[in-house]
């Protein structure tokens, strides 16, 4: 069976199985799409049927989630945790609650985070979890009965050698708060077993830029390298959560002007430049609608539907809020409104069909697993500090990060380029993660 074929019977496994899950079939799907060059040199792969075993997760792990709201009646939510991949290390990745979570959205979230953890070349393996469960709306004691019920039962299944989860949408650090809060009492005081702590008990510094700041270094280590840099580019960005805004926050200090952000109902657009303590003023602070943004400064536009609808210019476009935002005929209007570069800051942003449209397009389109990284990187971070006892500066973390995410970059360039496909940055990431893992696996007897 040639490589090709061993693929297309894998995807076509896969699509049987799993046919009602579509999000995690996407992920597949771009994934298989890419790696046929390292199946063809590494024959081992399909002798020991590596893929189809790549592709299924370890554990699965589903529960209920029963909690009392203020009016003192009982509510259920349902509870997940995947365990997909732990060949490099525990299982490592973030917990979201947020209505839409289902097991497709967080078997593709968990097998994206593989790869993901792979590429920062830290030791861990990749998980996800968390529940339709939604913040919003609930008063604080809500959300902290929710949570301690959730970890009444994800504490069996977790550990700082086991499993370590961090925030995700919806799990900032009050969440994860109230979560450590549960496991010490059911466990005992073991700071490494969650990252994106509190500061107050050993969180990092840099965690909540991580993720925003991560992927604007990605994307200044491309620009430098064909010798240009972000000074007076102009941004469109996603999102209003931590990933958007400290996106932006770097952005401006390395000299580009972000004129978009956006939350679930709108977006706005600022040619004058995003008003960036107005930002966090409205989202972190008074956590309102960005319509607020328009009522505070009246230059700017407030405009109901997706920012990737709007005919604006720019030069690069970070997508930071959510899967699939960006589709087909939304990646033409943005190369015909001259993007150049496009970097996920989200998971899976572009669907398929645009993200291949960029590429197709000369776009310098930079994929969530490699672009993204920052934020399971520091979280990477935070577990080396707590088990050593100690609290890197800012400063310290800020620079292993972009050293990581200068790495990370580096590699799916010259991983792309060594299998015949340069700038193609999704087949550099999915096939030097792929080779981090299936070498793992491997040596370690498939497990």
């Amino acid at each position: 069976m040639t490589a090709q074929d061993y693929v297309k019977t894998i995807g076509a496994a896969l699509h049987e199985k799993d046919a009602n899950q579509a999000e995690f079939l996407q992920a597949m799907d771009e994934f298989l799409s890419t790696v046929t060059p390292y199946l063809e040199k590494h024959p081992e792969i399909e002798a020991h049927n590596l893929l189809a075993v790549l592709t299924e997760p370890e554990r699965f792990i589903q529960f209920r989630v029963p909690w009392q709201d203020d009016q003192g009646t009982w509510q259920v939510n349902r509870g997940y945790r995947i365990q997909f991949n732990s060949a490099l290390g525990p299982y490592k990745g973030g917990l979201r609650f947020h209505p839409s979570v289902n097991l497709s959205i967080l078997k593709f979230l968990a097998f994206e985070q593989v790869f993901k953890n792979a590429l920062t070349g830290l030791p861990i393996g990749g998980g996800k979890g968390g529940s339709d469960f939604d913040p919003k709306g609930k008063s604080d004691a809500e959300i902290m009965r929710f949570c301690q019920s959730f970890m009444t039962e994800l504490a069996k299944h977790i550990g700082p050698n086991l499993d370590v989860p961090a925030g995700d949408i919806g799990v900032g650090g009050r969440e994860i708060g109230y979560l450590y809060g549960q496991y010490k009492r059911l466990r005992e005081y073991d700071a490494g077993v969650l990252t994106g702590k509190p500061l107050s008990f050993w969180g990092s510094l840099a965690r909540t830029e991580a993720t925003g700041y991560g992927c604007v270094y990605f994307v200044n280590h491309l620009l430098a390298y064909n010798k240009d840099s972000f000074e007076g580019k102009q941004v469109m960005v996603s999102g209003s959560g931590n990933v958007a805004i400290y996106a932006i926050e770097k952005l401006q200090q390395l000299g580009a002007k972000a004129i978009t952000c956006s939350d679930s109902t709108g977006c706005i657009i600022d040619e004058a430049g995003i008003d960036l303590a107005l930002l966090k003023e409205i989202k972190e602070v008074k956590r309102e609608r960005l319509s607020a943004y328009q009522e505070a400064k009246p230059t700017a536009t407030y405009i109901e539907g997706s920012v990737w609808d709007q005919n604006v210019k720019a030069d690069i476009a970070l997508p930071c809020a959510t899967q699939n935002e960006i589709d087909l005929e939304q990646a033409k209007q943005l190369v015909t409104n001259g993007v150049k570069v496009v970097a996920e800051g989200a998971n899976m942003p572009c669907n398929l069909a645009a993200a291949e449209y960029f590429i197709d397009a000369g776009v310098h389109y930079c994929p969530g697993k490699a672009a993204n990284a920052g934020g399971v990187a520091v979280s990477a971070l935070e577990m080396s500090q707590n088990s050593q006892r100690l609290t890197w500066t800012k400063e310290e973390v800020d620079n292993r990060l972009n050293d990581i995410m200068k790495n990370i970059y580096e590699t799916c360039r010259d991983t792309a380029k060594e299998n015949g496909a340069e700038n193609n940055y999704m087949l550099g990431a999915n096939i030097a993660g792929f080779a981090r893992v299936s070498e793992a696996m491997l040596s370690q007897g498939l497990v």
